[in-house]
This record gives structure tokens, C-alpha cells and sequence, in this order.
């Protein structure tokens, strides 16, 4: 794959997953909804009128498995985005510079923030055990939500650890046939094939 289709696509996954970092639905009940740095209400029934605030730090976030979440997703984003960083400094290189075709660190690096939000995104359920999410979401417990759902910021999250973690997987490796010359003969009428 050319090293600028792989710029765009690490530039473009680190945008999804700064914009699910920071979108406030990632749990959401009729009147409120919650993510991991975000959290919105509005009066029922009238969700034009939505009063969001953010924390501040991870001090004012309520409980551990929260804190832990967030800096593992945020972490996550911050590798995503140096592995961006890379590839696109590797598409603008100039072709002398790059003696084999292959992409350094990257896919380390795309590898831990893979692995880094993956932990993230299974420890961000546990959030549904805190004092502040018992309150939002009735009845929720460890991994159960009560009256709140899922949402879209979540699923984004889920699908960008999934599309981050295709390159550790493996691109399509191109290889080279050594090349043989064919000596033809003056007869126009056949080849011969001369072994070597």
C-alpha cells in the first residue's frame, strides 16, 4: 500500500478517535448521556437544550476504573496519533531517503495504541459502578447499565481499536520475481528458450 494511502488512513483514524474521546455519548439514558471526558443533560423530552461541562482533570473524575480508563484511551490516542505523525513524515520523505520499503516503528507504535485502547475500552464499563453513574443510569452495576445504553461514541471507539489493530495484523508484503533475460533467435517464426 503507498505510504500516502497509509498517511491518510492513520491521520483519518486518529480524528475518529479524538472525536469519540470527546463525545459525551458513550452511555446514555432519556435525559442524560456520558462519555469519558464529557457529560451532557437536558430536561426531558427537549434534548435541544443540552447543558454539557467537561472534567477538568482526573482528580475530578468519580472513581478509579474511570481515571484508569481515561488515561489509557487517552494514551492510546496520543501513540495513534504519534504513528500518524510518522507515516506522514515517511509519505513526504523523498524516495532516496527510503532505501526499503518499509514503515520503521509504525506498527509498533500502532500496536501499543491499539493494545492501549483496547485496555481502555474494557475498563470504561466499570465506570457504571460509580456514585455518579449509579445516579444517571438507575440500577447500574459493574458491566450493567440500568436504564442507560450504549451509544455512538463507544461503537466509534470499538471501531477504531478494531481498524488500528489491521496493520499489526499485517499488510499485503510485495515481492520481487528476480527477472531472467530471454534471447530470441533471428527466426520470427518461434522463441527459444536458452536455460542458464
Amino acid at each position: 500500500m503507498d505510504a500516502g494511502v497509509r498517511a491518510a488512513l492513520g491521520l483519518s483514524l486518529t480524528g475518529m478517535s479524538g472525536l469519540s474521546l470527546v463525545s459525551p455519548a458513550w452511555f446514555q439514558s432519556p435525559a442524560f448521556c456520558y462519555g469519558v471526558f464529557t457529560y451532557c443533560s437536558w430536561p426531558q423530552g427537549d434534548r435541544w437544550n443540552q447543558t454539557c461541562l467537561t472534567f477538568g482533570s482526573l482528580k475530578d473524575m468519580p472513581g478509579l476504573a474511570w481515571k484508569v480508563s481515561a488515561a489509557m484511551l487517552l494514551g492510546g490516542w496520543l501513540l495513534l496519533a504519534i504513528s500518524a505523525l510518522l507515516l506522514s513524515a515517511w509519505a513526504l520523505a523523498p524516495r532516496r531517503l527510503q532505501p526499503r520499503r518499509h514503515l520503521g516503528p509504525t506498527p509498533v507504535v500502532q500496536a501499543a495504541a491499539a493494545a492501549s485502547t483496547l485496555v481502555g475500552l474494557l475498563v470504561f464499563p466499570a465506570t457504571l459502578a460509580s456514585p455518579f453513574a449509579k445516579e444517571v443510569c438507575e440500577g447500574s452495576t459493574t458491566y450493567r447499565s440500568g436504564t442507560c445504553w450504549l451509544s455512538w461514541g463507544y461503537a466509534t471507539a470499538i471501531l477504531n481499536v478494531a481498524l488500528t489493530s489491521l496493520p499489526v495484523v499485517g499488510w499485503p508484503q510485495m515481492t520481487t520475481v528476480p527477472r531472467t533475460a530471454v534471447p530470441f533467435s533471428g527466426d520470427t517464426q518461434g522463441i527459444i528458450l536458452v536455460p542458464e
